[in-house]
């Protein structure tokens, strides 16, 4: 069955094109802690027609963007030489671990006031004044 959402779909992972293509010019990096691959140009050969070899990740379960971490993104984009497979940072201590983005889901970030929101509405205090025309 997944051969045939290779097929037909684009959004679950790759397409039978990726894959070939993968399989033919790419050359695998790393894995990230989602299980996603980034792959760069085999050899690091410069594509004639960008200036620069090529990167692409091909996503575990669904693409999502959100859900590369920021050293790979950072690799991805040629902003970052070394892609995080290859150098030996450790992050600090209060930075938070990567979160994909939540909206739309139950662990959405919901404001105090929202009508979504778990906790009573505050009450209204009366500093408000409605605009009434010509006033």
């Amino acid at each position: 069955m997944n051969w045939l959402k290779q097929f037909f779909t684009w959004w679950s992972g790759q397409t039978l094109n990726t894959r070939f293509y993968t399989w033919r010019q790419g050359e695998l990096v790393g894995h990230d802690e989602f299980g996603n691959a980034y792959y760069r140009s085999r050899g690091g050969k410069i594509d004639p027609a960008l200036g620069f070899e090529r990167r692409w990740v091909i996503f575990k379960g669904y693409s999502e963007a959100t859900t590369v971490p920021p050293g790979w993104f950072g690799w991805l984009h040629h902003t970052a030489a070394l892609a995080p497979t290859q150098e030996s940072y450790t992050g600090k201590d209060w930075q938070m671990p990567h979160l994909s983005n939540m909206t739309g889901s139950p662990q959405a970030w919901r404001p105090t006031g929202s009508t979504l929101s778990v906790a009573a509405r505050p009450h209204a205090t009366g500093d408000y004044e409605a605009w009434k025309p010509g006033a």
